[in-house]
């Protein structure tokens, strides 16, 4: 009931109202407006964004229903915070920093997956048991006693097979990275 008054004052060009509202919505606007600004930006940023909806208000108010005023100003500062973050983004610049620090970050992700599909090869390129040995250890995290079990093979085999696969392993590897 208070809103529909204040909103009715404010229609009527009531700065007072005006003010009152502000009074009992701000923290609420300034709270909706950090929902999506995230801390990308600073408190003025958020506090410039909510004095555009407050001023939204007092423009349009005369076109406005008698309906939620907090709603209505809740939706005016998801749109308003959502245009000042693209602006923001829009004005950043590309550093040459950022843009290598990418770069670096794409290069080494592409290094890490040569090496994975290095690694995987090379583990298939073992004959069996040694690779099913091998990928139940180290891929599945199967202790020794249960790839006993598993295989029907001694421990000391097992332990014996897995040395030889790391052995092997670091020869293939070294052959295919030397080329």
């Amino acid at each position: 009931m208070i809103d529909i008054l204040a909103l009715r004052a404010v229609k009527g060009g009531s700065e007072d109202a005006l003010c009152a509202v502000i009074g009992k919505y701000s923290a609420y606007v300034c709270t909706v407006i950090r929902n999506i600004i995230g801390n990308s930006m600073t408190r003025e940023d958020v506090e410039e964004v909510a004095s555009d909806v407050f001023f939204a208000l007092w423009e349009n108010a005369g076109q406005l229903r008698s309906g939620n005023l907090k709603a209505y100003l809740a939706g005016i500062a998801r749109n308003r915070a959502k245009n000042k973050l693209r602006e923001y983004r829009d004005a950043l610049p590309f550093e040459d920093g950022v843009v290598s620090a990418a770069e670096d970050a794409i290069e080494a992700t592409l290094i890490a997956e040569d090496e994975r599909r290095t690694v995987q090869s090379a583990i298939f390129s073992l004959g069996e048991p040694d690779r099913d040995i091998f990928v139940r250890h180290y891929y599945r995290s199967q202790t020794v006693a249960e790839i006993c079990a598993g295989t029907g093979l001694t421990e000391a085999a097992v332990k014996h097979r897995l040395v030889r696969g790391r052995e092997k392993l670091k020869l293939i590897i070294e052959r295919e990275a030397n080329g």
